[in-house]
């Protein structure tokens, strides 16, 4: 079924930082002149625990006194990375091996292909158009002749049926907010059509193609556009060539202000299925809308939050969802809305050993995307369910993509792992054959580097998978440097994925291992709920884990062991942070959840209490308040080098997080390791960031750890 694309994923991030007022000075630790950070004399009280929160000022963003302390902390950061020798040649060879063409997977309507394409080094990948594979592509869209820094970021597209008119959201300088426009594809001329303050939204099109449903939320206090939290969002219809004030309301839930809405048009034109979420956890209600009469009401389909449906087609009244109820690893039912009622629903896909990720109805096959320990398998079923084959891939890596509609002869995915780049792929689904669309060619040779997988034990005795890379011809002494990188919540999957910054860490004879936490979805609801609310400290056992076992099976030691990971990873590096500083050689939490006591006062951080809890329940409190990195911090503690990095813009993980803990852990640093900030400017969580900031962040990052491990450069 094909659906909105949304070009940003909603990943979330958690942290937090106290610090005790008398510490919030001038520290002066090995040479570095830390900024006296604003401060006020504020104390929480929560359930009979007063909690101080002295750099509560930090969190207006906009402040004077905020703005002066960012530039100061930006000045001793990146005066110190400029003074790294092996920061210029990482940043050329960083930019050297990035320079190579790109391409997003392919989809069709009516005949016509859509995908995006960045030639190597644009800051923004531009979308193209075809009604040939093999034909010449005429560019549709170039978000780079938008903004001269390319930080107008193309965020959300659909096409119409009939491939003649794209609904496209552009989003600037890293925020959540978007704008949708719309643009005829046979002039590429934008009409009037303007739609405001949509968040976390696609956009979907009626049959005939005469507008599009979307969500949006109230239009924010003048500037708090970054930092209100976001209820009532609100289900509309644009109808094209009316100004947005007359849009139609579709479906709200005022008494419910937490509420958000997702919308599919299905393929035959004749519904629209309303999903509705509460958090970020897989339960949701499903809603259906006639859109055969003009007066016909939202009638409930699933009215209980106990499970996840998530809608993969409909035959008629009969509409096939991927499930997890009576399923933790995931299953396909089929439900007839003329007969709704539980005892009527059909197994179409049993539930299996393998953590089912998702699936399509295309070519008259369920393509159904399976994770089998952390990597991808494609399972092919009749529309009965009965299996027929397996998708060959390449290797062990990840696979995604495989969209379209029931009638289609063809689909397209994306294969890559840690040492194949994205390689496009067309299947032929009646043939099942695979034939290479799009193969990049990037300065390497993937087959100078191995990846492994090995299991090992948490501290409760579970057993996480771990990869691991590195170039071949390692010697196992101890001395390599490696960086730990997880994430662990939010039943996200960490899978085999190219990153050029990796490979760039690999050719410097360093390790990148990925541990597959639990909280994550690798295997299914079980292993995501293990990781969370009181059960959260799991996550951080589980990495704590990992860090042992790579130091006792000598790949390195502390003095050369960095961990790192961002939003909720930024949680993760935080928490381990402050709980085993004596463990690592260097920290990198990025653009992190690190005030537990608070993320869910700002922008969608309501929404994350699924997954963290509250520190408005007293039990979850606790809990929250034992782990969260900004109030483990304790004075007079040595703290291993750390780079904590975030962006003014971010209005997923608000910047907060990151100043009080960097305010907090300077204050309370007792060594001479440095503590520095590197705050980003004109960027947010990270979605739509141009590449040149990309590089340059990387470069940043790969030379704090060269210098703050000792880590030998190769000799060319």
């Amino acid at each position: 079924m094909p659906h909105t694309r949304l070009l940003w994923g909603l990943v979330i991030t958690l942290g937090a930082v106290v610090g005790c007022a008398e510490h919030a000075g001038i520290a002066d630790v090995a040479g570095f002149n830390y900024p006296e950070a604003p401060t006020a004399d504020v104390v929480e009280d929560y359930h009979g625990t007063k909690v101080e929160d002295p750099y509560r000022p930090l969190e207006d963003p906009d402040a004077e006194e905020t703005r002066k302390w960012v530039d100061a902390e930006n000045k001793i950061t990146f005066g110190f990375l400029e003074k790294i020798e092996a920061r210029k040649p990482i940043e050329e060879r960083l930019t050297k091996l990035w320079d190579f063409e790109k391409f997003s997977v392919p989809f069709e309507e009516n005949g016509r292909y859509f995908y995006l394409r960045n030639s190597g080094l644009q800051n923004q990948s531009v979308l193209y158009t075809t009604t040939s594979l093999d034909g010449t592509p005429e560019e549709l869209l170039d978000p780079n002749k938008m903004s001269e820094d390319g930080t107008v970021a193309l965020a959300g597209l659909s096409v119409d049926d009939e491939g003649t008119k794209l609904a496209y959201a552009l989003a600037e300088a890293g925020s959540d907010w978007i704008t949708w426009h719309v643009r005829e594809v046979d002039t590429g001329k934008d009409t009037d059509d303007v739609v405001k303050w949509s968040k976390f939204s696609g956009a979907s099109w009626n049959n005939d193609g005469t507008g599009f449903y979307y969500g949006r939320y109230p239009e924010p206090k003048e500037g708090q556009d970054l930092r209100e939290s976001n209820y009532f969002q609100k289900l509309y219809f644009h109808k094209l060539g009316t100004p947005q004030s007359e849009d139609k309301l579709v479906y709200d839930a005022p008494d419910h202000k937490d509420w958000m809405f997702g919308s599919t048009v299905t393929d035959d034109g004749k519904y629209l299925v309303i999903d509705v979420s509460q958090g970020t956890d897989d339960r949701n209600r499903v809603l259906y809308k006639s859109l055969e009469k003009d007066d016909a009401e939202v009638v409930p389909l699933i009215d209980t939050f106990e499970a996840g449906y998530f809608l993969v087609d409909n035959e008629g009244p009969v509409f096939y969802f991927r499930t997890n109820k009576d399923a933790p690893r995931g299953r396909v039912i089929a439900i007839d809305i003329n007969k709704p009622e539980e005892e009527n629903w059909k197994e179409i896909i049993p539930e299996s050993e393998e953590t089912l990720r998702g699936v399509d109805l295309v070519g008259d096959r369920f393509l159904a995307n399976y994770l089998k320990d952390a990597r991808s398998q494609i399972k092919v079923f009749d529309p009965e369910g009965k299996y027929l084959t397996d998708v060959e891939l390449p290797g062990l890596g990840t696979a995604s993509g495989f969209d379209g509609k029931r009638s289609d002869e063809e689909t397209f995915y994306s294969y890559a792992s840690f040492t194949t780049p994205p390689t496009i792929y067309r299947y032929d689904i009646a043939a099942d054959k695979s034939e290479v669309y799009r193969a990049p060619e990037v300065d390497f040779n993937p087959d100078d580097h191995t990846t492994e997988q090995i299991f090992y034990e948490s501290k409760d005795g579970t057993k996480v998978p771990m990869f691991i890379s590195y170039k071949k011809g390692l010697e196992k002494d101890g001395k390599a440097p490696t960086f730990l990188y997880g994430y662990g919540g939010f039943n996200i999957a960490l899978t085999p994925s190219f990153s050029v910054s990796n490979m760039v860490w690999m050719e410097m004879g360093g390790i990148f291992a990925m541990p597959n936490l639990r909280g994550g979805g690798e295997y299914g609801e079980e292993w995501h709920k293990a990781g969370t609310k009181l059960e959260k400290q799991n996550v951080f056992d589980d990495f704590i884990a990992a860090a042992e076992w790579l130091i006792e099976n000598k790949y390195t030691s502390t003095p050369k062991l960095a961990i790192g990971g961002g939003s909720n990873g930024g949680l993760l590096v935080g928490a381990c942070l402050t709980q085993r500083p004596d463990l690592y050689g260097a920290t990198l939490p990025a653009v992190g959840v690190l005030d537990m006591l608070r993320f869910h006062k700002f922008t969608i951080g309501h929404a994350w209490v699924d997954d963290y809890g509250s520190s408005d329940d007293p039990e979850e409190f606790e809990a929250l308040y034992k782990y969260s990195p900004l109030h483990a911090i304790k004075p007079g503690t040595c703290y291993p080098p750390t780079m904590i990095t975030t962006a003014d813009h971010d209005d997923r993980v608000v910047p907060a997080h990151s100043f009080k803990f960097a305010a907090t852990l300077q204050a309370a640093q007792e060594c001479d390791n440095p503590i520095l900030i590197r705050i980003e400017t004109r960027a947010g969580h990270g979605a739509g960031k141009p590449t040149a900031k990309i590089i340059e962040e990387a470069a940043d990052k790969w030379a704090f750890l060269v210098k703050v491990l000792a880590v030998e450069m190769p000799q060319e």
